[in-house]
């Protein structure tokens, strides 16, 4: 049996499926990573985006956040790897996803039951009474202010310095121990807390199948299916199987 075959069909045999996502599926979508030779940490100082230092300097960290996050992001759309996941969704064979990523692609592509562990780049939220506002009705050259409370806005997604919100990480949890079966799709499983979230689920007796282009961090510790490879084209490989059973 191929390990797309067998992929396919831990599948068909899970009752409860969950899919946890990182910055390798939205790759080929055109954005950036932020670890790697090309990652945007080699070319900018990650201190830059401490929730301290944007504070401190709204103006100065909002520049950057606009240049590196909003101007690279407004134009990017989700790729063939992120409607199949929405697919398999409207299929019942996806009962929920848990992204690290920011660039809302899962949500554009169709994805209903979507876990953002970092947040998203579509909102802005006001620290002081907690509206939140579409980044749509702001002018995003300058530092968008709160017409309520007048204080700066500060992005929808998790700076450095930042705890995960409390919801999130017990949303994501309790998937984790649910699942019978975790799909684990371009995450190198160094980025913490996220990290912590695949071993839960295996600890739970879930099947664990990893979709990448090189070994991550689960590779060869937890991982019951390593599919090595394009995100886009295993998706659909599995897909076609799926369908034609």
């Amino acid at each position: 049996m191929s390990q797309v075959k067998r992929a396919a069909y831990l599948i068909k045999q899970s009752k409860f499926t969950v899919c946890f996502t990182g910055a390798g599926i939205s790759v080929e979508s055109g954005v950036p990573s932020f670890r790697g030779e090309d990652g945007l940490w080699e070319k900018y100082d990650p201190s830059l985006f401490e929730i301290d230092y944007f504070y401190k300097h709204p103006d100065k960290s909002w520049a950057l956040i606009n240049k590196i996050f909003f101007e690279v992001l407004k134009d990017k759309k989700p790729n063939k790897a992120h409607f199949a996941l929405a697919k398999l969704e409207e299929l019942g064979y996806i009962k929920a996803l848990i992204t690290q990523n920011i660039d809302n692609l899962h949500y554009l592509a169709g994805s209903k039951n979507i876990v953002e562990y970092h947040g998203n780049s579509r909102m802005l939220v006001c620290r002081n009474c907690g509206r939140k506002f579409n980044i749509s009705d702001f002018d995003l050259s300058s530092v968008p202010y709160c017409p309520y409370c007048k204080i700066p806005l500060k992005p929808d997604f998790i700076f450095f310095g930042e705890m995960i919100q409390k919801e999130v990480q017990e949303k994501s949890e309790q998937l984790m121990n649910n699942c019978d079966l975790l799909i684990i799709i371009g995450t190198s499983g160094l980025v913490y807390p996220a990290a912590f979230l695949p071993p839960m689920a295996k600890k739970k007796g879930a099947k664990i199948i990893e979709i990448n282009k090189t070994f991550s961090e689960y590779t060869d510790k937890i991982v019951d299916v390593f599919l090595e490879g394009s995100a886009s084209e295993i998706l659909e490989e599995i897909l076609s199987e799926l369908n034609a059973h």
